[in-house]
């Protein structure tokens, strides 16, 4: 369940992802698999080359994209998306979600 974000901020990441941008959306999260994560980071690219590519680029596990989904996407939680998002200067994720 995602929490946070406008209506607006998901129809736009889910137009860049179907065209085949590589789409960052940040939102509030309750998973009970992943106790005291709040937050995850849904990149998300309908070109799965390019996603597997940017997974890599990352040091990430490709295996690990969403793929049979509408929008396919690599979930980043923890540290690891605030280092990410921080590598990729998105500044407002990270003060906005308090990462």
């Amino acid at each position: 369940m995602a929490f946070g974000i406008t209506r607006q901020e998901m129809n736009e990441w889910k137009k860049a992802v179907s065209l085949g941008e590589i789409a960052y959306l940040t939102h509030y999260w309750l998973e009970p698999r992943f106790p005291g994560i709040r937050t995850v980071t849904k990149v998300g690219c309908s070109d799965l080359d390019v996603l597997a590519a940017w997974c890599e680029r990352y040091e990430l596990n490709p295996q690990y994209i969403h793929r049979r989904v509408l929008y396919p996407h690599f979930d980043l939680i923890g540290a690891k998306q605030k280092e990410i998002l921080a590598a990729e200067q998105l500044w407002e994720h990270i003060r906005r979600f308090g990462l």
